[in-house]
């Protein structure tokens, strides 16, 4: 990753705004795991936070991508 005082501001903040979407997606996992182990499982609120945890995966591949474009050489 680049140094911080080298990042723009608006490479700044997607590097921000993608630490906490990987929080978030790390709290959804929990979450998840957490349901999973109960003695019966909420399976409808499990699939709802999957789908949740889904899409801030492509949010982070699409902010992932805008920090490292692929080059073609």
């Amino acid at each position: 990753m680049n140094d911080d005082s080298s990042l723009t501001e608006e490479e700044l903040a997607l590097h921000i705004r993608l630490r906490g979407l990987r929080r978030e997606h790390a709290d959804l996992d929990a979450a998840i795991e957490a349901l999973g182990a109960t003695a019966v499982p909420d399976q409808l609120r499990i699939a709802r936070l999957k789908r949740q945890k889904l899409s801030l995966r492509d949010e982070i591949v699409k902010i992932e991508a805008r920090i490292l474009p692929d080059i073609i050489a």
